[in-house]
């Protein structure tokens, strides 16, 4: 997929305010300080299209881009420090919460996990969740240049392994370096997939 257009449309504080439109929806979530805002620039091809922070949790809103007139990539606000419970938690975003439960023209959501780090239980609660919801997802393993593709690919496994553990089949996993650009052509490939289907 070649990116041609990538501009910002508007930010939403819940699911009522989500804009009106039919535009498949792309949503990206992640825990806090995972890579995010600099993933959706490396997938826009813009080098300041989302705010890059080096403040966890700096997205409070749901903010929509629309990319080349046809779908939107949705930056949503990260799932913080607090446990995500059964019950949404206050550190789990309700309005996000609300929004991947609810958002009708919701395609996909890409999951980012920091391949650096063994498993964290916030990332594996939120996957539990997930599963729960009608939302299809795939998970988005970031950060792959700052450590070498041995310890990556067994640090992936482990994850994976954790999180077999909690449903029957895996979701699909993209590993990606917003320094090298490396994932970039695979996640717009499962974009166009999704959206010639």
């Amino acid at each position: 997929m070649t990116i041609r257009t990538a501009e910002f449309k508007t930010s939403a504080p819940g699911l009522d305010q989500c804009p009106d439109w039919q535009l498949p929806e792309f949503a990206f979530i992640g825990r806090s300080n995972v890579g995010k805002s600099s993933l959706v620039n490396v997938l826009a091809g813009r080098r300041e299209l989302a705010l890059v922070s080096n403040t966890p949790g700096k997205t409070k809103l749901l903010n929509f881009f629309v990319i080349n007139g046809r779908w939107s990539l949705v930056d949503l606000p990260g799932y913080g420090y607090a446990r995500v419970e059964k019950q949404v938690s206050a550190g789990f975003n309700q309005a996000v919460a609300l929004y991947l439960a609810r958002r009708t023209n919701l395609a996909h959501v890409f999951v980012l996990i920091d391949s650096r780090l063994p498993p964290q239980a916030i990332d594996l609660e939120f996957l539990e969740w997930l599963g729960q919801t009608a939302a299809p997802h795939s998970l988005v393993f970031t950060k792959a240049d700052k450590q070498s593709p041995t310890a990556t690919r067994a640090n992936i496994a482990v994850f994976m392994a954790q999180l077999a553990r909690m449903r029957s089949s895996p979701p699909e996993t993209f590993v990606t370096s917003s320094k090298t650009n490396s994932g970039r052509a695979e996640i717009l490939g499962h974009i166009a997939a999704i959206l010639a289907d």
